[in-house]
């Protein structure tokens, strides 16, 4: 798999993603649901906590790659929904740290919704992954 980066602009490379990430060569791609801090039993996680929310949510989608064969590297989309945005970007390097580990800068799009599925869960992460 080949990836280029589209980002016309600098700003967002400072802020850990591209405007849009050109994949060729690739022979499988996977789009994953939405990953909460729910634990393997579907119970909710760290009420009111955006930071281990965040972390978990994030180790959630990374157990969705690892099934699939593939890490956060292969991460070519991300979306992320939070009931708090203004929280969010206060924990936000728990998520553009591990991001930065793996060396990927996906497209990214973050909104601020009302709530999501389950009572509680402050943020959800939604990703696209090729290989």
């Amino acid at each position: 798999m080949e990836r280029t980066a589209v980002t016309p602009v600098s700003w967002s490379v400072e802020l850990g993603f591209d405007q849009g990430v050109l994949v060729s060569g690739h022979t499988r791609t996977l789009y994953c649901s939405g990953q909460t801090a729910m634990d393997a039993d579907g119970k909710p996680r760290h009420d009111g906590d955006m930071a281990a929310q965040l972390a978990l949510s994030l180790a959630n989608l990374e157990a969705v790659l690892e099934e699939a064969g593939m890490t956060l590297s292969n991460l070519v989309r991300l979306n992320v929904y939070s009931t708090d945005v203004d929280l969010l970007f206060e924990h936000y390097g728990v998520l553009a740290g591990r991001l930065g580990a793996a060396g990927v800068a996906p497209a990214t799009t973050m909104l601020g919704v009302t709530r999501l599925a389950v009572r509680g869960q402050l943020v959800e992460l939604e990703g696209t992954a090729v290989a």
